[in-house]
């Protein structure tokens, strides 16, 4: 009798604390006669204090669990020492962003949008080549890494006040941090999604770890150490665990708490040439896309770490040197050593556009979309020119000089605004923005 009087307090607590969530969900997203309608009919007061967003980041990690269980129920995934991929690993839900439907235009020829002018500043200068960037996802801060195995950070709202005509309060440093901990070359970077922190992979065989919360931190305060190379590093949307693609063929999957790697039980074979130079998560996390050295571009599944699609030769017998997923995750941009970029459709492994008139053939060069998705930069390296096409036409619309001395080597776009950065064998950072 007292167990089944204690359930019944129990569930009536649980579904008070349900009728909280709804009412909270729905007043902070201005529902407000939608909200009173729920708070009346449950006797749950209005003004509820709830952290916003309580109820999604619940749901998010209800249905993350629920589809790694199902499919734990179906299918093998081990690490070389038959370890199960982690039951906490799976994708977020998909967020409500504005993307362009490239599946939705047929003819669109004679149609191209005008790319805005920006304006150009150096920012820095590492001590040899300026490798790779990467923006913070909040678009605040964007850190570099170079062959003299240092990471710069910077503080967005300080380039911006430093290209101000005329800079208040004397001379602006944007250079928030320095940090020096590898042995050899930075390959990428990528900040955490929650946290203030920073991760990098090197050619040392080791991710490390950044706090830049702590202005005096030089060295990192966690090291994973690899087997391989460390071409390109990716944080899952949870922040809980992160990619690795190496000179080994198949992603390295890392539980960051407990630094355990995990591989794929059901990986396709791949050719001792299949090093992979980049590995990107899909926003939610429910896919990831690598590029490898064998020309390939391959679609994994995010929870069972099944590739589900390979790409076989999208880039001929040359090198796929970038890859990335939309925002709404149905198609990847991809580019390569053989002097194209295009984009495919992730559900059929169709090639959708092609966008040709850049030549890169020898450095590990990107395609990036602008924030709006409705352009696509790259490079030109014959040129030294930055090239940018309209992503629904696929026509060039703009090639602007790189302001670098010899090739550049990198291209990083904001996820927020008009703005990007590119890296050069001068071993100097440019900063990119919308012009008034």
């Amino acid at each position: 009798m007292e167990s089944s009087l204690e359930q019944t307090l129990q569930d009536a607590k649980l579904y008070r604390e349900l009728n909280s969530l709804i009412v909270a969900y729905l007043r902070d997203n201005n529902l407000h006669q939608a909200a009173s309608a729920v708070a009346s009919a449950t006797m749950t007061s209005l003004n509820v204090e709830i952290p916003a967003n309580k109820l999604v980041q619940l749901v998010a990690k209800g249905l993350a669990v629920e589809k790694d269980e199902v499919i734990r129920g179906v299918s093998s995934l081990a690490n070389d020492l038959g370890t199960l991929i982690p039951s906490g690993y799976g994708s977020m839900p998909a967020l409500h962003t504005a993307s362009v439907d490239f599946g939705a235009v047929q003819e669109t020829k004679g149609s191209s949008k005008s790319f805005p002018k920006h304006e150009t500043r150096h920012l820095s200068e590492h001590k040899n080549i300026a490798r790779c960037a990467r923006f913070s996802p909040d678009g605040k801060f964007v850190a570099t890494g170079s062959s003299d195995t240092s990471i710069k950070l910077f503080e967005v709202a300080k380039v911006k006040q430093m290209m101000l005509p005329e800079a208040r309060d004397g001379p602006v440093r944007p250079v928030i941090r320095t940090f020096y901990d590898h042995l050899q070359p930075i390959n990428d970077l990528d900040f955490h999604p929650q946290s203030s922190i920073l991760i990098s992979g090197a050619k040392d065989n080791t991710i490390k770890f950044f706090d830049y919360s702590k202005m005096t931190a030089k060295r990192a305060f966690r090291v994973i150490q690899d087997t391989h190379n460390v071409r390109s590093v990716s944080f899952h949307p949870s922040g809980e665990f992160l990619l690795a693609g190496t000179d080994h063929p198949i992603p390295h999957l890392y539980d960051i708490n407990t630094f355990q790697c995990y591989l794929s039980a059901n990986a396709p074979e791949i050719d001792v040439n299949g090093a992979i130079n980049q590995v990107r998560y899909s926003a939610t996390g429910g896919m990831y896309v690598t590029a490898s050295k064998d020309g390939a571009i391959r679609l994994w599944d995010g929870v069972t770490a099944t590739c589900v699609r390979s790409i076989v030769g999208a880039h001929g017998t040359a090198e796929a040197t970038s890859a990335n997923f939309t925002k709404d995750e149905r198609f990847v941009l991809s580019s390569g050593k053989d002097s194209t970029v295009k984009l495919w459709e992730v559900g059929t492994g169709k090639l959708v556009k092609q966008y040709l008139g850049a030549t890169h053939t020898q450095l590990r060069c990107q395609a990036v979309f602008n924030n709006t998705e409705e352009f696509v930069l790259s490079m030109d390296e014959p040129s030294n020119e930055i090239v940018i096409w309209d992503a629904l036409t696929a026509e060039v619309v703009a090639r602007w000089p790189s302001n670098h001395i010899g090739a550049f080597r990198w291209l990083e776009h904001s996820p927020t605004e008009a703005a990007f950065v590119s890296c050069g064998t001068d071993r100097s950072i440019r900063f990119w923005k919308e012009g008034l």
